[in-house]
């Protein structure tokens, strides 16, 4: 869908003179850092849960989620992008490189980069740091409980919020390189967010219960035990004293992130 032609709008002289002739620059945010800081969140979430908090389940739903909210953020934002065929603001000067306009309309540029011009709406860079970093942000709020039965603690939030403020710094930063309109980051924005949102509730419990943070392969496993009668692994007691237990933890140690 990278390589498709979008639809080709008619752009009036007007609009083309004043909405679409900012100066061409370069991304702030280039592709590649964008993708080096997409991919290296799962990866970096799925080996915190498997060193740090001893959990492969946790270490595999994490990649899954964030395997599934990519594809189908990928594909709506693609979508759209070549249905609209919104101009991008710099269009003119893709369009007329040497800025001199035809009386015609026709551009005389690079066919490519023509092509990319009307790739404006959604925001790419957008969704993509929302939907990556969003699932970073869900994660981490629900294995702190920021929203849960530890809220209240305002590093805890904070530090759920962190990847969000980061996804923010690149999506802003496209219309500072005027490589979108500001409609084009919000709607991204909010595209890639709730996608990420949306898959990682396939594989987690609800942000605000008291299973925040827990794959449900796991309180499903230990839901199914108890409704057939068979013992529960939680609470586990151990030197006199209760452990908090959760479901992550089988019954193994007590998880200090919780």
């Amino acid at each position: 869908m990278e390589t498709m032609t979008p639809f080709v709008r008619v752009i009036h002289e007007a609009d083309l003179e004043t909405e679409y002739k900012y100066p061409r620059r370069e991304s702030y945010v280039p592709s590649g850092a964008l993708w080096a800081i997409v991919l290296s969140v799962p990866f970096t979430l799925s080996l915190l849960a498997w060193a740090v908090c001893n959990d492969c389940n946790d270490a595999l739903e994490i990649l899954l989620a964030w395997s599934l909210a990519l594809g189908i953020n990928g594909v709506l934002t693609d979508s759209v992008k070549l249905i609209a065929g919104r101009p991008r603001p710099d269009f003119f000067y893709r369009c007329f490189p040497d800025g001199v306009e035809r009386p015609d309309l026709q551009c005389t540029g690079d066919p490519l980069d023509i092509m990319e011009g009307r790739k404006s709406f959604p925001s790419g860079h957008s969704s993509l740091s929302f939907c990556s970093l969003g699932v970073a942000a869900a994660w981490a709020c629900g294995r702190l409980r920021a929203l849960g039965r530890r809220r209240g603690s305002s590093a805890r939030l904070l530090a759920s919020l962190a990847p969000l403020a980061l996804a923010a710094a690149v999506a802003l930063s496209r219309t500072c390189d005027y490589h979108h309109h500001w409609q084009d980051v919000l709607v991204g924005s909010i595209l890639g967010y709730t996608t990420a949102i949306f898959c990682y509730r396939q594989y987690y419990n609800p942000l605000s219960s008291d299973l925040a943070g827990v794959p449900y392969v796991v309180s499903n496993l230990n839901l199914a035990k108890y409704v057939s009668g068979k013992p529960d692994v939680s609470p586990v007691k151990g030197d006199g004293k209760e452990l908090e237990s959760t479901p992550l933890l089988n019954g193994r140690k007590e998880d200090k992130w919780i």
